[in-house]
This record gives structure tokens, sequence and C-alpha cells, in this order.
């Protein structure tokens, strides 16, 4: 049989456990034996690869830990351990049948070696990640399911880093532990574990579309940076819930705004990369634009007194929907008026929600016949855009009664009273809009019978 030169380690690895560290020594050992209870015998001068999965996601739950610091993290660790290492970031693809493969290429590109079955074992312990390397032909062996009990996972322990519980310290190594410490990557991970507003992939929600969505953002912001750019002070412009810099990329053309930095910061992860994408691509003008996948409500994200313009626009609605609701739309003017310099404006635009919500109002519509909804599930956009401009009004809000619960978790329930005519209360949540709130920097008031777009602009003095 062949000698093993190769140990591939694959996962995410946003810790290194001392167990990890005991099996790992046994395995390039020989005393190790894989799942079907042959003995791996290691040549003397193998190696074990760690695969770094999903090491261009972070900031999430999923992912918290940057690619960067875990390769730096296993480096450090692995030389502590006397463990003959190399170490490879393999991007963060979607799981499918060939995701093994895809690890296995990745990893062998990077390194420039060959990670055959024939001289390659795999160190896994997820069941259904085994079972793809397994039908790629190469042999496992066991980590922590090794054991019986089993060893506490890198991600067990990591939760328990998140609560603090007592012991967890005792299961990370030593030269691992000190790096998270070094870094303030505890203080991440919990960030990222705790924060409602957030999935574990780093998005508002789980079922959104960023194609449509970043181009419906896209389409509009010719006409949004027309309504805030006569407000916009120079300096240090900040444009929260960026989405993918649409509104920058047209702040960036400005010649007043030639020597301004423009930020852009979203808790989406997939908008952040694509803003970065096409900053990277050159669609900015200006060449001081950044972008960074940051949570206002967790934590401040410039100094005080350091911004000179901060825009929202369409983001207080959603503020309102997820987490705290009220609470943290003070939070965020409390945020932002702190970061605010002497003479700089906050310009907040979004939508408004009507007065007397409760108050039952009929819609006269155009077009007797109500419809049905369709189901468009799987429909590519052009396909939803011609159906829907096909629609009479009347038909429209069928297919909206239809489509917005389901999609959002809201509620729209029209009572038809008469062809052509909708009964339902004045403050049905067509979005999850705010209440009238009042912050430090500006204020906003609900006046309108129905929902209205409102721009409002609060300066410091």
């Amino acid at each position: 049989m062949t000698s093993i030169r190769h140990v591939l380690f694959p996962g995410r690895h946003h810790l290194v456990t001392r167990f990890q560290v005991e099996r790992l020594r046994e395995i390039l050992a020989g005393t190790a034996h894989d799942d079907g209870g042959s003995p791996v015998c290691v040549a003397e001068d193998a190696v074990v690869v760690w695969a770094i999965t999903s090491a261009t996601h972070r900031g999430t739950r999923r992912n918290p830990v940057p690619g960067h610091r875990r390769e730096a993290m296993i480096e450090l660790a692995a030389a502590a351990a006397g463990l003959p290492s190399l170490v490879t970031p393999v991007p963060d693809v979607a799981r499918s049948p060939r995701f093994a493969t895809t690890v296995v290429r990745s990893a062998g590109l990077d390194l420039g070696v060959e990670l055959d079955p024939s001289s390659t074992v795999v160190a896994c312990s997820t069941p259904d990640v085994a079972v793809m390397y397994r039908a790629a032909g190469f042999r496992v062996v066991g980590v922590e399911d090794a054991r019986d009990p089993q060893s506490a996972r890198p991600w067990d322990v990591l939760e328990l880093a998140v609560r603090d519980a007592a012991g967890w310290r005792e299961l990370v190594d030593p030269a691992a532990l000190a790096h998270l410490e070094r870094y303030g990557l505890l203080a991440a991970i919990r960030t990222a574990h705790e924060d409602p507003t957030v999935s574990a992939d780093g998005d508002l929600t789980s079922t959104r579309d960023y194609a449509t969505y970043t181009k419906s953002f896209d389409d509009g912001s010719d006409r949004k940076w027309a309504q805030v750019r006569p407000h916009v002070v120079p300096g240090r412009v900040v444009d929260l819930g960026c989405a993918a810099g649409g509104l920058l990329e047209r702040a960036s053309r400005e010649a007043r705004l030639g020597e301004s930095d423009l930020f852009g910061i979203d808790v989406s992860r997939a908008l952040v990369a694509e803003a970065e994408h096409r900053r990277d691509q050159g669609a900015f003008a200006n060449p001081n634009v950044f972008f960074a996948q940051r949570n206002l409500l967790h934590a401040p994200v410039f100094e005080p007194r350091s911004v000179h313009t901060t825009l929202s626009i369409a983001l207080t609605h959603e503020i309102a929907s997820y987490g705290r609701g009220r609470d943290d739309l003070r939070l965020l003017a409390e945020r932002i008026f702190d970061q605010t310099a002497p003479g700089g404006v906050w310009i907040n635009s979004d939508v408004l929600g009507p007065a007397e919500g409760e108050r039952v109002v009929d819609l006269v519509l155009d077009g007797d016949d109500a419809g049905r909804a369709v189901d468009m599930t799987g429909w590519d956009s052009d396909r939803v855009e011609a159906h829907l401009a096909a629609l009479t009004p009347s038909q429209t809000l069928t297919q909206f009664a239809h489509d917005f619960p389901r999609l959002s978790g809201g509620r729209c329930r029209p009572e038809r009273v008469a062809p052509g005519v909708a009964r339902l209360p004045c403050g049905t949540r067509w979005s999850s809009s705010p209440p009238a709130t009042t912050g430090a920097t500006g204020s906003r008031s609900a006046t309108s019978a129905s929902p209205t777009w409102s721009t409002t602009t609060g300066s410091r003095s």
C-alpha cells in the first residue's frame, strides 16, 4: 500500500482545538485507522493540508472570522505543536455534490501539490462531507468521531465561547487562543452570533434575491442622487445601507466631492462583495471609495464628530422591520448624531406610514375584475415584469396580497366589497414602515393618509 504523504484536513477552521492537534499527531505517527478499520500508513515526510473552506466569507454567524486570520491562527498553532503543515484558502462556494472535488482541486492548484486518493487521506468528522470525499475515491479518517464519547468539535467550542461557558478556553489550542485574543476576534464572533437582524450567511433575510434587489436600487440611483445631492456636505460621506454602491457611484462623479472620502456601509455580505467588485472594475470615478460590512446598531463605525454627510435611503423601514423596532431607530439616530461633525448633515429618505392607521378605507381601483394570483416562483425577472405590466391595478392588488405575506411575513388582506373596490385598514403593512420618530439629528412626522416618500435633512451645529 502506498504511504500517505498528505493528510487533507478540510473545514472552516474558526478554532483549532487541543484535541485536533492531538488527533493529527496520531495520524501523522501512523497509529490511526480509516473509518473502514484499515491502518493508515503515513510517510515520514507527510504533511497536514489545512483547507480553509469559505475563506472569502466573513462577518457572519456561519463564518465570523476572516480567512486571513484563520490562516494565521493555523500557522501559529501548527508551528507551536510541531505539526508539518500547509495552509490553503478555498473560496466560498455553494454546497454541491462536487464540493469535495472543488476543495481538492483548489487546494492542489494553490499549493502546487497532487492530492490524489492514492497518497492522500482525508481527516473529517462531518458525515455528509465525508460521503463526498469517499465518492471521490478518498479514504476518510475520523477526527472527533474517532473517540467514544466524541470530543467537542470546533463549532461546539465556538458556541461555548459565544456564551462564555465555563471551561471553553481549556478546549482551545493555546496558540490559537492567543491569536483570537490578540486580534479581538472573540468579540467579533459574539457580535456575529448575537446580531438579530442578520442571517447566518450575513444577509437581512434568507429569501432575498440580491440580483433583483441590486437592480432595483441601481435603477433608482439617478433619481435618488438628484434628490439628496443639494444637501451633501463634502468631506467624509457615508452611505448607510449602501447596497451595491449605486448612490456612491453617482457621488464619485461629482467634481465638488473629488477630495472627499466616500464610505459604503451595509450589513449584507453579498451586497458589500458586489460593491467591492464594482469598485475593483473601475466603476467609481473617485479612487477614495471604501466599503465595509458593519452594523451601526452593534457598535459605532466611525470616530465621534468625524462624518460630514450620512445618507440613509430606504433604510429606516428595514431597521423597524427587524430586531427591536423603534428602540433600534432611536439608537441609529443617536449613533449618527455621535459620528456627525459640526456642520455635518444626516440625509434620510424613506416611506412614512399613514396617520390613523387602523381607519378602514375603500380603495377604488381601475379594473372591475380582481383576477387570480399566480405563483411566480422560479420565473426570471423579465417574465415577472411582463406579467405584472399586463395587470390592471385591481389585479395587481390581488397578486400583491398573495406574494407579500408569503415572502415577507407581513399582512395584506384586502376585502373585495364591490367590483373594483377593496376594503382594508389604512395602515396595512405594505412594508414594515417605522412609526413617526424624532431623532437627535432631525425630525420625522407622519401626516399622510397613505404611505409616501419623504426626505429629511438634519444638521449638526
